[in-house]
């Protein structure tokens, strides 16, 4: 599966942003997609997930409340919407695929896409 981020781009403190991930080809039902960001000189960081065939998706608290996730499986592709974003938001986002009970470390993951919040 080959993924494609997009969206990102430089907004305001407050703002609001919705990330995509399209897939290339039938994503099964059976995978897991998710979203991780990486802060410049730190750690990729989990944001959620959900699973392809649905159900509620699962957000990391740094984010509850104001990130959610959702997916569109006619157009293949995974959204994370972004409300009342802060400067500590700022990050490359990324999502990833993984058979569930795989490691998303060993699935395939999407080039990354730039979201910068100015204070």
């Amino acid at each position: 599966v080959q993924l494609q981020a997009s969206g990102g781009g430089l907004v305001q403190a407050g703002g609001s942003l919705r990330l995509a991930c399209a897939a290339s080809e039938r994503t099964f039902s059976s995978y897991v997609m998710g979203w991780f960001r990486q802060a410049p000189g730190k750690e990729r960081e989990f944001v959620g997930v959900i699973m392809w065939s649905g159900g509620t998706p699962n957000v990391a608290d740094s984010v509850k409340g104001r990130f959610t996730i959702s997916r569109d499986k006619a157009k293949k592709t995974v959204y994370l919407q972004m409300n009342s974003l802060k400067p500590e938001d700022t990050a490359v986002y990324y999502c990833a695929a993984k058979p569930r009970g795989g490691t998303f470390s060993a699935g395939s993951w999407g080039q990354g896409t730039l979201v910068t919040v100015s204070s």
